[in-house]
């Protein structure tokens, strides 16, 4: 089974272009790691501040090492993400079979 990280958060007001760029830095980080099959970030349809970051993993503990490296190397040059979120994000790990990933592949 594959790991599915979902997570959603918003930024705060006029900070909100800031946490994209450190989102999609991190995504970037994610796809250069062996394990990681994708990642992505979309913004809210009604909401530019409302952000979705999913990344799939071949594994938990593929998923914990990648995150174990952002926390280790990203977020103490940058200063992670917390002080640009409204509040908490709301995150989800789901487990999916590969196969439900082919529809990734017809693009």
């Amino acid at each position: 089974m594959y790991i599915v990280e979902t997570i959603v958060c918003s930024g705060k007001k006029g900070k909100d272009a800031r946490l994209r760029r450190k989102l999609q830095a991190r995504q970037e980080f994610k796809r250069r790691q062996d394990g990681c099959i994708a990642a992505w970030i979309g913004t809210g349809k009604q909401d530019s501040r409302m952000f979705l970051v999913q990344s799939v993993f071949t594994s938990l503990n593929v998923w914990k090492k990648v995150s174990d490296e952002i926390s280790n190397t990203l977020d103490k040059q940058d200063g992670g993400l917390e002080g640009l979120m409204i509040g908490p994000p709301l995150v989800g790990m789901f487990e999916i079979a590969p196969g439900d990933l082919n529809f990734m592949n017809s693009q």
